[in-house]
Parts: C-alpha cells; sequence; structure tokens
C-alpha cells in the first residue's frame, strides 16, 4: 500500500534533518538510507530531495561542502546548530500530531 505524497511531503525536512543529525550524507547516500530505514516506504527522488536541500541550505540549516570518494567530487551534507535545533522543534511538532491522531483513531475502536 502506498503512502499519499502530501502525507509524506509535511514530515520530509524533518526526516532529512534526522539523517544529518546522525552523519554527514551526499544525496543518493540519503536517498538509499531513507528508503532503507523506512522498509521502502519513503522513495524520494533526486528532484524532490535537491530542492529540500536547498532550501535547508538557504535557511542555514545545513552546510555543503565537497569531498573527493572512490574519484569523484561529492557535495555532502552537514546539520548546523540550527538546523538541530529545527529538528528538536519538528520532531516535538510530529510527537504531539501522532499522538493527536492515534487518539482520533482509536475513537469507535
Amino acid at each position: 500500500m502506498g503512502i499519499d505524497k502530501s502525507l509524506v511531503s509535511g514530515s520530509m525536512t524533518m526526516l532529512i534533518l534526522k539523517l544529518l543529525s546522525e552523519k554527514d550524507m551526499y544525496g543518493y547516500e540519503m536517498i538509499d538510507t531513507l528508503r532503507e530505514k523506512s522498509q521502502n516506504v519513503f522513495e524520494l527522488k533526486a528532484g524532490t530531495l535537491y530542492p529540500i536541500l536547498h532550501s535547508l541550505e538557504e535557511n542555514d540549516l545545513v552546510t555543503v561542502y565537497e569531498q573527493e570518494t572512490l574519484g569523484k567530487t561529492r557535495k555532502y551534507y552537514s546539520i548546523t546548530d540550527l538546523g538541530k535545533k529545527k529538528l528538536s522543534e519538528k520532531a516535538e511538532e510530529w510527537d504531539t500530531y501522532q499522538k493527536a491522531i492515534c487518539e482520533v483513531m482509536a475513537l469507535g475502536v
């Protein structure tokens, strides 16, 4: 069963910041890690990821640096202190939201 894209889009910033709080990553590494950790629920496309990363960079939530790996130069993304603060805020929002959804869905069960 697929997940409605509108449900996913609202949480993608939080999920990307969470990945980057664990370690610096390049774009396709984030796509693969997100797919793996979500057991194939999140099938993020590069055309969706990179605009989010650019927005995060513009808002000083992540920084970018280049590094050569296996003969390829890749752009790595790193979460900033401001990004960590935003992640904490988003996680609190998500906790409140998911608890409310669970309470409503439990009605009549």
